[in-house]
């Protein structure tokens, strides 16, 4: 009697456990957790207490019991580890899985695409807001040399570096991280045959940048650019200044000009490649691969200007000579003039 009574009880207490083993794992484990209506960003900037994160969550999801999401948080120590960084959830989660995400840190990254950049402002506003630091942090970086002297740049060259494409970063990268993470990319970008291909044309990787840049502002159709790269090669080569009418729109700092007349000829700048000789200090925007790759492999021939065609076809006209040119020039001119653009 005594050995089924104590079987009874025993079979009571296995059962009891069972059953508050069952509930433990359904609290702690069961979807507890939801998000917004289609999906929830937590942002933790560098710093962030446990508390200020808390807040955070108690604010952008949805907790079913909130006591026992910070015992979680306790058991797994993450007050003392919280990570900064940005979380995406787009799903319901455990108190559990929640916190192993941001003690982990296993952040979603952002992805950036950069694309008709001008200028290192330009590219702070595409940038800033999109990671932690704001455009003024990633400006103010840019503007001190001494953040990248050291790499071979300048204040007016180190826009060379950033390569338009489409990049993912960890929302939390610091001004210093994101040039790292640029220069590596241009690094791993100028591979042997870019290198080799700049050398035989005795052009640095910066020089090859900066005409880039021009041809990339000078070229509305894609396969003219090699042959324009092909006409500047030729100027450098015997000495004729570029003569580049992006490069007076970029001293100008006004790209509204449609017109480059000739009192703007004269604006004292050292990107007016009409009056100074070789390079421009830097490129006059963020050069493409498209461009880049027309320097290396520009056309070999024996032109020297181009002109615009008159029919806007957004084709040129290349002349060997300045008389043919002046005539090719006439043409576009008396055409803007009957189109009645003007500047």
């Amino acid at each position: 009697m005594k050995n089924n009574k104590l079987s009874y009880l025993l079979s009571i207490s296995s059962l009891f456990i069972i059953v508050s083993v069952f509930v433990v794992y359904r609290i702690l484990y069961g979807l507890n957790v939801k998000p917004g209506e289609h999906r929830t960003v937590i942002l933790i900037p560098e710093g962030s207490s446990y508390a200020r994160v808390m807040d955070s969550v108690k604010f952008n999801l949805r907790i079913k019991n909130l006591k026992v999401l910070e015992w979680v948080a306790g058991q797994k120590h993450y007050p003392s580890l919280v990570k900064p960084g940005r979380y995406v959830f787009d799903r319901d989660l455990s108190y559990v899985a929640l916190i192993n995400i941001l003690r982990s840190g296993r952040q979603t990254p952002v992805k950036i695409t950069f694309s008709n950049i001008r200028t290192l402002n330009d590219l702070a506003g595409k940038v800033g807001g999109r990671i932690e630091p704001d455009s003024s942090e990633i400006i103010a970086f840019l503007s001190d040399t001494a953040n990248y002297g050291h790499d071979g740049f300048t204040r007016d060259n180190i826009i060379s570096v950033f390569i338009p494409d489409t990049y993912e970063f960890f929302w939390n990268t610091s001004p210093g991280r994101f040039y790292s993470r640029m220069l590596k990319e241009y690094r791993k970008f100028w591979n042997d045959e870019r290198l080799a291909r700049a050398k035989e044309k005795d052009l640095s990787q910066v020089e090859v940048a900066i005409l880039a840049s021009i041809i990339d502002e000078e070229a509305v159709r894609p396969d003219e650019k090699p042959r324009i790269a092909g006409v500047y090669l030729n100027r450098l080569k015997r000495g004729i200044p570029l003569q580049a009418d992006p490069t007076i729109r970029f001293a100008l700092n006004d790209f509204s000009i449609t017109r480059v007349l000739t009192k703007y000829l004269k604006i004292k700048s050292p990107y007016n490649t009409y009056i100074h000789n070789g390079f421009p200090p830097g490129p006059i925007a963020c050069p493409t691969v498209e461009g880049i790759d027309a320097v290396l492999n520009a056309e070999n021939h024996d032109y020297l200007y181009f002109a615009a065609k008159p029919d806007f076809s957004g084709y040129h006209n290349f002349s060997r000579t300045l008389a043919e040119h002046n005539r090719n020039a006439a043409l576009y001119q008396k055409e803007l003039n009957k189109r009645k653009i003007f500047r």
